[in-house]
């Protein structure tokens, strides 16, 4: 108990430090949409013994206002998951700010699919490069189906539900963060990174760091040190880390984006 009150309560009641995050959702009027990411980040800011201010930022509003003027003076940006196009133009927007601009940034499920459309239409020159479940048609689908899964027409039982194993890549951001090189964590979704793209996306300096190793699927991607050397943290996963985060023991991805988000705010 002693150290639960040291390192919980009497860091949640008086941190030393505090930050603010913006969370980039589709759902933010809805109060507990994102209710596990929020007290995930609050176990992070614990941890690094900082306040947590969450700042809700509906995707929409940077659509129509623009990432710049909605984004200003925040020091870390997380997009979680979601489902549908609705909002995901901000959310792209969102991210390539963030890349752009050097802020700590943490994708979760769609946050991961939007950082890879992202980097392809930016960093890549594919314009039309999106996801099937938006545009299914699109030019460049770095976002798809399973090729088994193209052809069923009733859904419902074909999402990847539940834990998977996950071969982190060493000597990179998500080595460094898990501190291991066989991790699992829960996932909830349907649509893939499309292989197909793996070469060219790698060749212009994002690093696929990690993947499910029986299906060869991409977990996790960040960039490349080599050409973004400056970017402190920026990393996008297809898991939902948010379910395994606990007061003491916050989840390692949360726990260091908090901490980069810390750096990034002493610098304003």
């Amino acid at each position: 108990m002693k150290d639960w009150q040291k390192n919980v309560v009497d860091r949640a009641i008086n941190p030393t430090h505090k930050v603010t995050i913006a969370v980039i959702g589709k759902y933010i009027e809805l109060q507990d949409a994102y209710k596990s990411i929020y007290e995930s980040l609050i176990h992070a800011g614990i941890f690094n013994d900082s306040r947590v201010i969450v700042k809700r930022i509906d995707s929409e509003d940077i659509e129509e206002q623009g990432a710049e003027n909605v984004l200003k003076g925040i020091s870390g940006i997380l997009v979680p998951g979601g489902f549908g196009y609705r909002g995901i133009e901000g959310k792209i927007a969102a991210i390539r700010y963030a890349r752009e601009n050097n802020i700590p940034f943490l994708g979760l499920c769609l946050g991961m699919q939007c950082s890879v459309i992202e980097f392809a239409r930016n960093v890549c020159g594919m314009k039309d490069a999106n996801s099937t479940e938006f545009k299914p048609k699109a030019k460049h689908p770095v976002i798809s189906l399973l090729v088994e899964q193209k052809n069923i027409k009733e859904m419902g039982g074909t999402m990847r539900l539940g834990a998977y194993p996950c071969k982190i890549k060493p000597n990179t951001l998500a080595s460094k963060v898990y501190k291991t090189a066989l991790i699992s964590e829960r996932h909830r979704h349907r649509y893939e990174f499309n292989n197909k793209y793996r070469a060219l996306l790698e060749k212009n300096g994002m690093v696929f760091s990690g993947i499910y190793p029986k299906k060869n699927l991409v977990e996790i991607v960040e960039l490349s040190p080599l050409k973004n050397k400056d970017h402190a943290y920026f990393i996008a996963v297809q898991y939902h880390p948010e379910f395994k985060s606990k007061p003491d023991k916050p989840h390692p991805l949360f726990r260091d984006f908090i901490k980069a988000a810390l750096k990034t705010a002493s610098k304003v």
